[in-house]
């Protein structure tokens, strides 16, 4: 018998094609009829998700680009032996009833409405993380699941990782001690992406008007238009808002899964880039749930200007680490170790990096059982939402000097120690500290009841930050 593990190795998907082993086929009665929205980067990995699946058939793809459309279709339909439908327009799409659900891979600010939209017209949805683009949107979100009666699942595959799934039980159960501090690490290797004079002009085949959906239009001055979105507040989150939200799940997970923090604080700077990107680069984020220490951790640079590889934390890079009396967990996608407090290793849980996550997506839609929806919406929307807090804590501060910034680290001995190492960094990439300032976030008190911020200083202001300005036709709707 072909085991899990040995079909990714020896199947196409390992090519990176879309074809399926033919024994795998499956009948198209009674399947879950799934159309892929979104079709670059992730949206090649979920329809595989898709193909490979027991009891789902894809019937449909949509991007507005229609160069990816048509290689991505193409590819489907000559190894597949199939004629999936082809959409531009989302909403168009939506009106086919002979589809059942949707798997939403588009940029981030869309995610939102076509989940909204995806469920006001009767599909079951799969949103890739961060489920929204800001904290209004995630509620507005459940709001409208729950009334339309979805099955709606977060692309957050760790929480189908087998060696997660017994980690962080064990880790709670107190067999090495209470939880002392918990901090979550999304170091990842980027590159500045570059600057241009004039602003950019959308490929011709790009219907832009589709492309840029709720987000304002704004001048691009980056060379291009695809991925790069990430590294702009209007469309993007930076990476805390891109990797960053697997990890900030993690983070809730470990800790039980609580509500959104109390308080919340970040300071970074976007440095050595001199681009089109405002999103920070390195960014230190505090949660505060009034218990034990949380930390995120943003790093983009490279360990320095020659070497290409990234930094590392006690060998991780990312993922989370969970310190309690007796030992440290260490760990991420794919599992992870437990360590003595000597450093030495006392056990490790072997995961699967979430294989199971897509189907149980479909198990769902057949048994109408929230139980059965690995990622629930209401939580994965809290975990997405600590992104957006931590921007905004960033968006809200000022810029200091390094003199000012090191004062400010000194006051708080977690925040030291990663301030600390973020600043040497910079000293290895030469990074002229007297020009590149840092941002000091603002410390801003949050009320989970009201999802509002209630205290710190501009709090009416960063009020503001919850909810974003929409283009007409493009509104995510007040009453859902």
């Amino acid at each position: 018998m072909l085991s899990r593990r040995n079909f990714i190795k020896t199947s196409a998907f390992a090519a990176g094609t879309f074809a399926i082993v033919p024994s795998w086929a499956k009948s198209a009665n009674g399947d879950i009829r799934v159309a892929v929205i979104g079709l670059n980067g992730r949206g090649k990995s979920l329809i595989k998700d898709v193909l490979r699946t027991d009891g789902a058939r894809l019937v449909a793809l949509c991007d507005v680009d229609s160069e990816v459309l048509g290689q991505r279709a193409d590819q489907v339909d000559k190894e597949n032996g199939l004629k999936v439908e082809r959409y531009e327009d989302y909403r168009k799409l939506l009106e086919n009833k002979d589809i059942d659900a949707v798997v939403l891979t588009t940029p981030n600010y869309w995610h939102a409405l076509q989940t909204i939209w995806g469920c006001q017209a009767g599909k079951d949805v799969y949103v890739e993380k961060p489920v929204c683009h800001t904290v209004w949107e995630g509620r507005q979100m459940v709001k409208a699941a729950k009334k339309y009666g979805r099955i709606v699942q977060a692309g957050f595959q760790n929480r189908s990782d087998i060696g997660l799934n017994e980690a962080f039980p064990w880790v709670q159960a107190g067999n090495i001690g209470e939880i002392k501090m918990v901090r979550g690490l999304c170091y990842r290797n980027r590159a500045s992406i570059g600057k241009i004079d004039k602003p950019l002009v959308p490929p011709k085949s790009v219907n832009y008007d589709l492309w840029l959906g709720p987000a304002e239009h704004q001048d691009l001055y980056r060379p291009e238009l695809h991925y790069d979105w990430h590294w702009d507040f209007n469309t993007g989150n930076g990476d805390m808002g891109n990797q960053g939200p697997h990890e900030l799940d993690l983070l809730r997970w470990v800790l039980g899964d609580p509500d959104h923090p109390m308080k919340v604080s970040s300071i970074g700077g976007r440095f050595g880039w001199n681009d089109g990107g405002d999103t920070p680069n390195m960014c230190i984020s505090q949660f505060d749930w009034g218990g034990v220490p949380v930390l995120f951790e943003t790093r983009n640079l490279w360990v320095n200007r020659e070497l290409n590889n990234a930094p590392n934390f006690k060998g991780s890079r990312v993922g989370v680490i969970v310190t309690c009396e007796d030992g440290e967990f260490r760990g991420g996608r794919g599992g992870g170790i437990v360590y003595d407090n000597r450093g030495k290793k006392m056990k490790a849980f072997k995961g699967d990096g979430g294989f199971d996550h897509f189907p149980a997506f479909i198990r769902a839609i057949n048994s109408r059982k929230e139980s059965d929806v690995a990622a629930h919406l209401e939580s994965s929307y809290k975990s997405s939402c600590l992104a957006h807090l931590g921007n905004i804590s960033y968006l809200q501060g000022k810029e200091v000097s390094e003199k000012a910034m090191s004062k400010v680290a000194a006051k708080d001995e977690v925040l030291k120690e990663a301030y600390d190492r973020y600043d040497a960094q910079l000293g290895d990439w030469n990074i002229d500290l007297s020009k590149e300032l840092w941002r000091e976030g603002t410390q801003l008190e949050f009320d989970p009841k009201s999802e509002k911020f209630v205290g710190g200083k501009g709090f009416k202001q960063a009020n503001g930050r919850l909810k974003r300005t929409y283009r007409k036709e493009f509104e995510v709707p007040v009453k859902v």
